[in-house]
Protein backbone atom coordinates (compact mmCIF):
# COMPACT_ATOMS: atom_id res chain seq x y z
CA UNK A 1 0.00 0.00 0.00
CA UNK A 2 2.82 2.48 1.13
CA UNK A 3 4.43 1.83 -2.22
CA UNK A 4 1.50 2.31 -3.96
CA UNK A 5 0.86 5.63 -2.38
CA UNK A 6 4.49 6.55 -3.02
CA UNK A 7 4.12 6.51 -6.83
CA UNK A 8 0.66 8.15 -6.92
CA UNK A 9 2.64 10.62 -5.23
CA UNK A 10 5.34 10.87 -7.66
CA UNK A 11 2.67 10.72 -10.94
CA UNK A 12 0.66 13.81 -9.20
CA UNK A 13 4.03 15.71 -8.59
CA UNK A 14 5.27 15.01 -12.45
CA UNK A 15 1.85 16.00 -13.45
CA UNK A 16 2.10 19.18 -12.02
CA UNK A 17 -1.21 18.59 -10.40
CA UNK A 18 0.33 19.32 -6.44
CA UNK A 19 1.88 22.50 -6.66
CA UNK A 20 0.32 25.46 -4.25
CA UNK A 21 -1.18 28.64 -5.87
CA UNK A 22 0.22 30.72 -2.57
CA UNK A 23 3.16 32.42 -3.66
CA UNK A 24 6.88 31.29 -1.66
CA UNK A 25 7.40 35.12 -1.28
CA UNK A 26 10.08 35.69 -3.07
CA UNK A 27 8.58 37.64 -5.43
CA UNK A 28 8.16 40.16 -2.77
CA UNK A 29 11.81 40.60 -1.92
CA UNK A 30 13.88 42.39 -4.01
CA UNK A 31 17.98 43.36 -4.24
CA UNK A 32 19.08 46.83 -4.45
CA UNK A 33 20.77 46.96 -7.94
CA UNK A 34 24.95 47.21 -7.35
CA UNK A 35 25.37 49.59 -10.68
CA UNK A 36 29.21 49.57 -10.35
CA UNK A 37 30.29 46.38 -8.83
CA UNK A 38 34.11 45.90 -7.86
CA UNK A 39 34.68 42.37 -8.57
CA UNK A 40 35.72 39.70 -10.83
CA UNK A 41 32.76 37.47 -11.55
CA UNK A 42 34.63 34.40 -12.13
CA UNK A 43 36.31 34.95 -8.40
CA UNK A 44 33.06 34.93 -6.58
CA UNK A 45 33.17 31.91 -4.00
CA UNK A 46 29.71 30.13 -3.53
CA UNK A 47 31.26 27.24 -1.47
CA UNK A 48 29.78 26.60 1.96
CA UNK A 49 30.29 23.82 5.16
CA UNK A 50 27.31 21.47 5.54
CA UNK A 51 26.76 18.79 7.82
CA UNK A 52 30.73 18.74 8.06
CA UNK A 53 31.32 18.35 4.49
CA UNK A 54 32.55 21.32 1.86
CA UNK A 55 30.06 22.00 -0.93
CA UNK A 56 30.77 23.70 -3.77
CA UNK A 57 27.11 25.77 -3.67
CA UNK A 58 24.72 26.76 -0.77
CA UNK A 59 22.08 23.72 -2.65
CA UNK A 60 20.45 20.88 -1.28
CA UNK A 61 18.87 18.22 -3.62
CA UNK A 62 15.24 18.11 -1.23
CA UNK A 63 13.82 15.20 -0.07
CA UNK A 64 11.64 13.13 -2.38
CA UNK A 65 11.02 10.13 -3.10
CA UNK A 66 11.82 6.01 -1.85
CA UNK A 67 10.57 3.25 -2.20
CA UNK A 68 8.85 2.28 -5.71
CA UNK A 69 11.00 0.46 -8.41
CA UNK A 70 11.27 3.99 -10.41
CA UNK A 71 12.89 5.56 -7.37
CA UNK A 72 15.95 3.96 -7.72
CA UNK A 73 17.35 5.55 -11.09
CA UNK A 74 15.54 8.65 -9.74
CA UNK A 75 17.83 8.47 -6.87
CA UNK A 76 20.98 7.16 -8.84
CA UNK A 77 20.66 9.83 -11.04
CA UNK A 78 20.76 12.54 -8.35
CA UNK A 79 23.58 10.64 -6.81
CA UNK A 80 25.95 11.09 -9.54
CA UNK A 81 24.91 14.68 -9.80
CA UNK A 82 25.15 15.68 -7.10
CA UNK A 83 28.79 14.38 -6.88
CA UNK A 84 29.35 16.18 -9.82
CA UNK A 85 28.69 19.55 -8.72
CA UNK A 86 29.47 19.16 -4.85
CA UNK A 87 26.18 19.63 -3.75
CA UNK A 88 24.56 17.86 -0.95
CA UNK A 89 21.52 15.42 -1.50
CA UNK A 90 18.97 14.65 0.87
CA UNK A 91 16.90 11.27 0.43
CA UNK A 92 13.04 10.85 0.36
CA UNK A 93 11.24 9.14 3.46
CA UNK A 94 12.83 5.41 4.17
CA UNK A 95 10.18 4.21 5.61
CA UNK A 96 9.40 1.64 2.63
CA UNK A 97 13.28 0.85 2.74
CA UNK A 98 13.36 0.13 6.61
CA UNK A 99 9.85 -2.17 6.22
CA UNK A 100 10.53 -3.75 3.70
CA UNK A 101 13.20 -5.44 0.88
CA UNK A 102 11.52 -2.31 -1.15
CA UNK A 103 14.46 -0.07 -1.08
CA UNK A 104 14.07 2.15 -4.14
CA UNK A 105 17.88 2.25 -4.58
CA UNK A 106 18.15 3.48 -1.06
CA UNK A 107 21.35 1.19 0.15
CA UNK A 108 25.20 2.01 0.47
CA UNK A 109 25.26 2.06 -3.92
CA UNK A 110 23.75 5.47 -3.48
CA UNK A 111 27.21 6.11 -1.23
CA UNK A 112 29.15 4.98 -3.96
CA UNK A 113 27.47 7.17 -6.64
CA UNK A 114 28.53 10.00 -4.01
CA UNK A 115 31.35 9.15 -2.10
CA UNK A 116 32.31 12.80 -1.23
CA UNK A 117 28.94 14.99 -0.83
CA UNK A 118 27.02 15.46 2.19
CA UNK A 119 23.99 12.95 1.97
CA UNK A 120 21.06 12.97 4.54
CA UNK A 121 18.77 9.92 5.25
CA UNK A 122 15.10 10.70 6.13
CA UNK A 123 12.07 8.75 7.75
CA UNK A 124 8.86 10.47 9.08
CA UNK A 125 8.22 11.97 12.55
CA UNK A 126 4.82 10.19 12.82
CA UNK A 127 6.88 6.72 12.66
CA UNK A 128 8.13 7.95 16.37
CA UNK A 129 5.27 6.79 17.48
CA UNK A 130 4.49 3.32 15.26
CA UNK A 131 7.70 1.80 16.55
CA UNK A 132 10.43 3.08 15.13
CA UNK A 133 13.68 5.28 17.55
CA UNK A 134 16.82 4.60 17.58
CA UNK A 135 17.12 1.62 15.97
CA UNK A 136 15.68 2.75 12.99
CA UNK A 137 17.41 6.06 12.86
CA UNK A 138 21.10 3.99 12.98
CA UNK A 139 19.34 1.88 10.32
CA UNK A 140 18.49 4.40 7.84
CA UNK A 141 21.55 6.36 8.45
CA UNK A 142 24.15 3.36 7.53
CA UNK A 143 21.55 2.23 4.83
CA UNK A 144 23.33 4.94 2.97
CA UNK A 145 25.97 5.81 4.73
CA UNK A 146 24.58 8.94 5.71
CA UNK A 147 26.04 12.70 7.11
CA UNK A 148 23.32 13.16 9.01
CA UNK A 149 19.00 12.13 9.75
CA UNK A 150 16.24 14.08 8.36
CA UNK A 151 13.26 13.62 10.79
CA UNK A 152 10.28 14.98 8.41
CA UNK A 153 7.07 16.66 9.71
CA UNK A 154 4.07 16.46 7.56
CA UNK A 155 0.84 16.73 10.15
CA UNK A 156 -1.04 18.35 7.08
CA UNK A 157 -0.42 15.43 5.03
CA UNK A 158 -1.15 13.04 7.79
CA UNK A 159 -4.63 14.54 8.77
CA UNK A 160 -6.21 14.96 4.82
CA UNK A 161 -4.32 11.48 4.08
CA UNK A 162 -7.03 8.75 3.81
CA UNK A 163 -4.48 6.12 5.44
CA UNK A 164 -2.51 9.04 7.61
CA UNK A 165 -1.10 8.92 10.99
CA UNK A 166 -2.28 11.24 13.06
CA UNK A 167 -1.11 10.32 16.52
CA UNK A 168 1.22 13.21 17.09
CA UNK A 169 0.97 13.36 20.62
CA UNK A 170 5.06 12.98 22.64
CA UNK A 171 6.73 13.25 19.35
CA UNK A 172 9.12 16.33 20.61
CA UNK A 173 10.59 14.61 23.30
CA UNK A 174 11.01 11.55 21.30
CA UNK A 175 12.85 13.90 19.03
CA UNK A 176 14.65 14.79 21.23
CA UNK A 177 16.00 11.55 22.42
CA UNK A 178 17.46 10.61 19.01
CA UNK A 179 19.04 13.90 18.64
CA UNK A 180 20.95 13.77 22.06
CA UNK A 181 21.90 9.84 21.38
CA UNK A 182 22.42 9.72 17.40
CA UNK A 183 25.99 9.64 16.15
CA UNK A 184 25.05 11.89 13.68
CA UNK A 185 22.97 15.51 13.25
CA UNK A 186 19.54 15.52 13.30
CA UNK A 187 17.50 17.36 11.09
CA UNK A 188 13.83 18.25 11.29
CA UNK A 189 12.30 19.78 8.43
CA UNK A 190 8.67 20.34 7.04
CA UNK A 191 7.01 19.31 3.72
CA UNK A 192 5.67 22.05 2.52
CA UNK A 193 3.66 24.14 5.14
CA UNK A 194 6.79 25.61 6.75
CA UNK A 195 7.79 25.71 10.42
CA UNK A 196 7.44 28.67 12.69
CA UNK A 197 10.20 30.88 14.75
CA UNK A 198 8.23 29.57 18.05
CA UNK A 199 8.88 25.80 16.80
CA UNK A 200 12.21 26.03 15.48
CA UNK A 201 13.25 27.31 18.87
CA UNK A 202 11.63 24.48 20.59
CA UNK A 203 13.36 22.02 17.98
CA UNK A 204 16.57 23.68 18.40
CA UNK A 205 16.34 23.23 22.45
CA UNK A 206 15.69 19.63 22.00
CA UNK A 207 19.25 18.92 20.15
CA UNK A 208 18.00 19.37 16.51
CA UNK A 209 21.21 20.76 14.51
CA UNK A 210 19.54 21.68 11.62
CA UNK A 211 16.00 23.15 10.57
CA UNK A 212 14.73 23.11 7.26
CA UNK A 213 11.86 25.58 6.65
CA UNK A 214 10.08 23.79 3.89
CA UNK A 215 7.18 26.69 3.08
CA UNK A 216 4.59 27.04 1.56
CA UNK A 217 4.96 28.02 -1.99
CA UNK A 218 5.95 24.84 -3.65
CA UNK A 219 4.30 21.22 -3.61
CA UNK A 220 1.11 21.47 -1.49
CA UNK A 221 0.39 17.82 -0.32
CA UNK A 222 -2.94 19.08 0.33
CA UNK A 223 -3.17 18.89 -3.14
CA UNK A 224 -1.67 15.58 -3.24
CA UNK A 225 -3.79 14.12 -1.32
CA UNK A 226 -6.93 15.65 -2.99
CA UNK A 227 -6.01 13.72 -5.87
CA UNK A 228 -5.88 10.75 -4.24
CA UNK A 229 -9.01 11.05 -1.95
CA UNK A 230 -11.34 8.11 -2.11
CA UNK A 231 -14.40 10.72 -1.88
CA UNK A 232 -15.83 13.60 -2.25
CA UNK A 233 -15.70 14.64 1.22
CA UNK A 234 -12.29 13.75 1.79
CA UNK A 235 -11.25 15.49 -1.50
CA UNK A 236 -12.84 18.79 0.05
CA UNK A 237 -11.35 18.47 3.25
CA UNK A 238 -8.01 18.47 1.54
CA UNK A 239 -8.59 20.99 -0.60
CA UNK A 240 -8.82 23.69 1.63
CA UNK A 241 -5.63 23.61 2.94
CA UNK A 242 -4.11 23.63 -0.57
CA UNK A 243 -1.97 27.15 0.65
CA UNK A 244 -2.25 26.54 3.97
CA UNK A 245 1.14 27.52 5.69
CA UNK A 246 4.16 29.70 5.90
CA UNK A 247 5.22 31.29 2.62
CA UNK A 248 9.34 30.09 2.68
CA UNK A 249 10.77 33.63 2.52
CA UNK A 250 8.79 34.62 5.60
CA UNK A 251 9.50 31.33 6.99
CA UNK A 252 13.31 31.46 6.80
CA UNK A 253 13.11 34.86 8.17
CA UNK A 254 11.44 33.70 11.47
CA UNK A 255 13.09 30.29 12.33
CA UNK A 256 16.64 32.69 11.64
CA UNK A 257 15.51 35.33 13.78
CA UNK A 258 14.49 32.84 16.67
CA UNK A 259 18.02 30.19 15.70
CA UNK A 260 20.57 32.74 15.03
CA UNK A 261 23.13 30.33 15.64
CA UNK A 262 21.10 26.95 14.36
CA UNK A 263 21.76 25.66 10.52
CA UNK A 264 19.20 26.87 8.17
CA UNK A 265 17.80 25.34 4.90
CA UNK A 266 15.68 27.19 2.84
CA UNK A 267 13.38 25.18 0.73
CA UNK A 268 9.54 25.42 -0.83
CA UNK A 269 9.24 26.83 -3.89
CA UNK A 270 12.34 27.80 -4.54
CA UNK A 271 12.38 28.17 -8.94
CA UNK A 272 16.03 29.30 -9.89
CA UNK A 273 19.10 31.24 -8.30
CA UNK A 274 17.43 34.42 -8.06
CA UNK A 275 15.30 32.69 -5.42
CA UNK A 276 18.30 31.14 -4.07
CA UNK A 277 20.60 34.36 -3.32
CA UNK A 278 16.99 35.96 -1.65
CA UNK A 279 16.94 32.47 0.25
CA UNK A 280 20.70 33.37 1.57
CA UNK A 281 19.79 36.82 2.24
CA UNK A 282 17.28 36.00 4.39
CA UNK A 283 18.82 33.64 6.23
CA UNK A 284 19.41 30.37 5.26
CA UNK A 285 22.61 28.59 5.24
CA UNK A 286 21.12 26.22 2.17
CA UNK A 287 18.38 26.40 0.18
CA UNK A 288 16.66 23.07 -0.89
CA UNK A 289 14.93 22.46 -4.20
CA UNK A 290 12.87 18.97 -5.06
CA UNK A 291 9.77 19.55 -7.21
CA UNK A 292 11.55 21.60 -9.66
CA UNK A 293 14.01 18.96 -10.24
CA UNK A 294 12.11 16.32 -10.63
CA UNK A 295 11.78 15.89 -14.04
CA UNK A 296 15.17 16.29 -15.17
CA UNK A 297 15.95 13.36 -12.22
CA UNK A 298 13.97 11.13 -13.73
CA UNK A 299 15.62 12.49 -17.66
CA UNK A 300 19.43 11.55 -16.57
CA UNK A 301 22.47 12.38 -14.56
CA UNK A 302 22.90 14.60 -17.12
CA UNK A 303 19.84 16.31 -16.97
CA UNK A 304 20.34 17.25 -13.10
CA UNK A 305 23.81 18.62 -14.26
CA UNK A 306 22.67 20.93 -16.30
CA UNK A 307 19.62 22.04 -14.34
CA UNK A 308 21.59 22.83 -11.42
CA UNK A 309 24.45 24.47 -13.24
CA UNK A 310 22.21 27.07 -14.82
CA UNK A 311 20.66 27.53 -11.06
CA UNK A 312 24.45 28.28 -9.96
CA UNK A 313 25.02 30.19 -12.93
CA UNK A 314 21.81 32.47 -11.96
CA UNK A 315 23.19 32.71 -8.09
CA UNK A 316 26.64 33.47 -9.56
CA UNK A 317 25.01 36.73 -11.24
CA UNK A 318 22.71 37.32 -8.49
CA UNK A 319 26.12 37.69 -6.61
CA UNK A 320 27.60 39.96 -9.13
CA UNK A 321 24.94 42.57 -9.45
CA UNK A 322 24.63 42.90 -5.44
CA UNK A 323 28.48 43.28 -5.30
CA UNK A 324 28.54 40.14 -2.71
CA UNK A 325 32.13 38.59 -2.93
CA UNK A 326 30.84 35.22 -1.22
CA UNK A 327 28.11 34.17 0.13
CA UNK A 328 28.96 36.12 3.94
CA UNK A 329 28.59 39.50 2.00
CA UNK A 330 25.37 38.08 0.15
CA UNK A 331 23.75 37.77 3.42
CA UNK A 332 24.58 41.37 4.29
CA UNK A 333 23.44 42.73 0.66
CA UNK A 334 20.96 45.68 0.56
CA UNK A 335 17.56 45.54 0.19
CA UNK A 336 15.20 48.04 -1.63
CA UNK A 337 13.25 49.04 1.46
CA UNK A 338 10.29 50.03 -0.73
CA UNK A 339 9.39 46.95 -1.75
CA UNK A 340 10.57 44.18 0.58
CA UNK A 341 8.27 43.26 3.00
CA UNK A 342 10.27 40.42 4.10
CA UNK A 343 13.72 41.56 6.53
Amino acid sequence: MTINRKNEHLDIVLGGRGAASISAGFDDVRFEHAALPDLDMDDIGLDTQFVGKRISAPLLVSSMTGGPARAESINANLAVACEELGIALAVGSQRVALDSAADGGLRLDLRRHAPTIPLLANFGAAQLNLGYGLDEARRAVEMIGADALIIHLNPLQEAVQPEGDRNWLGLLGKIEALARTLSVPVAVKEVGSGISGRTARRLVDAGVSIIDVAGAGGTSWAAVEAERAQTPRQAAIARAFVNWGQPTAEAIAAVRAACPRAVVVGSGGVRDGVDVAKAIRLGADVVGQAAGVLTAATESAEAVVEHFSTIIGQLRVACFCTGSANLAALRVAPLQSQTSRVR
